[in-house]
């Protein structure tokens, strides 16, 4: 553990004056040495110490050549501990966190010992003591789960898939990635599905990382290879036949006011508006008529929408619900991608296109007036699936297979639970 002299020294005389003024003193001190500023530094440290493997965190792009290398490492990694049967199954019968001590936490010492994230050297026992918060904050983020300490059922049903299963996986999306990697472009947009992320890449390099919002487990987001070519400042939205039919008809009949107090306008196929108190909602004719929606902050793309070419009309865009983000399992669109921080992607997007810097593009948010831009250089976007890979020695990242590709059942944590 790697601290600064000064911080030693200060922290090692306060102790001492306190141990002259009695025990609880002195535990006093403790706590306010461990609650400063240079703590932070020392969890960094910790948590390197705590593990066999690398940092989680890495710029390297997913879909790239020495991913592919990476990942090749983990499948043998994967194939040995198959080979040496595995790891123990974890009993989720109670919430284990920093401080508990309990004959569960022996289990789970090995299990986090097994897969490199808890060092050999922290030992067995029962004590859930900060060798283990950190091991499983690690296990956390490269599955994809809030980063809490914290054994809940997401990450008990994630430890306790087989190591069987996971080299599965594996193997399964080794193949997706041998077969884009280092095919999409020098600068590019990369949605990947079950991860609900966003990379912007540029120079073989993570620029940007965006949490996304994507489809429904019955409303899929779908493969998608193309190039943005245009952005739309304050957008109308026009609904999809298919939330037409699934959400708005079904709302309307419960309240006739509900297109009004959206700002939803219904155009016929010739283009004249219709007053929606002339249709009759009983019915599904409804469908043939064009929903928009004005622009505005109840809009459902809010700001701004990200255009490309795409045979499913999908496209990316900015959302009014942004608590939406917070949520562990993001799979709740109708196929589209909501982008968290969407500003930021859009302004490296447009950073070729003249006239659009990041002043122009917010003074233009702020006059609420519909306005498209084309992007002078079209980007490279690429919706694409994969739910496990690694960026880097012992740093294997799992998702939730969540629209069941992957061939086992195991892995689609999300509707099991």
């Amino acid at each position: 553990m790697r601290t600064s002299r000064r911080f030693f020294l200060s922290g090692a005389s306060l102790l001492a004056a306190a141990m002259v003024a009695g025990r609880a003193s002195a535990q006093d001190v403790i706590g306010d040495i461990l609650k400063s500023s240079a703590r932070g530094n020392w969890d960094d440290q910790f948590d390197a110490r705590a593990s066999e493997g690398g940092k989680v965190a890495s710029t390297l792009p997913i879909f790239s050549p020495q991913t592919v290398a990476f990942t090749e490492q983990a499948v043998a990694q994967y194939q040995n501990i198959v080979g040496q049967g595995g790891w123990v199954e974890v009993p989720a019968t109670k919430k284990l966190e920093l401080g508990v001590d309990d004959p569960d936490v022996m289990p789970l010492r090995k299990r986090l010992m097994v897969a490199g994230d808890l060092s050999q050297s922290a030992g067995i026992s029962t004590a859930f003591d900060s060798y283990v918060d950190s091991a499983v904050k690690r296990f956390q983020l490269r599955h994809g789960l809030p980063a809490d300490g914290s054994m809940g059922k997401y990450t008990y049903a994630a430890m306790n898939v087989s190591a069987q299963v996971r080299l599965g996986q594996l193997q399964t999306n080794l193949q997706r990635l041998k077969e884009k990697a280092g095919t999409l472009g020098n600068r590019y947009v990369l949605v990947d599905i079950p991860a609900a992320q966003i990379e912007a890449v540029e120079n073989d390099r993570v620029v940007l990382r965006h949490t996304a919002i994507v489809g429904k487990i019955d409303r899929q987001t779908p493969i998608v290879n193309s190039k943005i070519n245009e952005i739309i400042v304050n957008p109308y939205w026009n609904a999809p036949v298919s939330i037409v039919r699934k959400d708005i008809i079904p709302l309307m009949r419960k309240d006739p006011n509900y297109l009004k107090n959206s700002h939803i306008r219904l155009f016929a196929p010739d283009g004249s508006e219709v007053d929606p108190m002339n249709v009759d909602w009983s019915t599904d004719d409804a469908a043939k008529y064009r929903f928009r929606q004005d622009p505005g902050s109840e809009n459902a793309m809010a700001s701004v929408k990200i255009n490309f070419p795409s045979p499913d009309g999908v496209y990316m865009h900015d959302t009014p619900q942004q608590s939406l983000f917070g949520k562990m399992m993001r799979f709740d669109s109708s196929g589209c991608v909501r982008v968290q921080n969407v500003r930021d992607l859009v302004t490296w997007i447009l950073r070729d296109t003249p006239g659009w810097d990041r002043q122009h593009f917010e003074a233009a948010i702020k006059t609420g007036q519909n306005t498209p831009i084309q992007v002078t250089n079209p980007v490279p976007v690429h919706f694409l699936y994969l739910s496990a890979w690694s960026t880097g020695p012992g740093v294997v990242q799992f998702r939730d297979d969540v629209y069941a590709l992957d061939g086992a059942s195991e892995l689609q944590i999300t509707s099991s639970l």
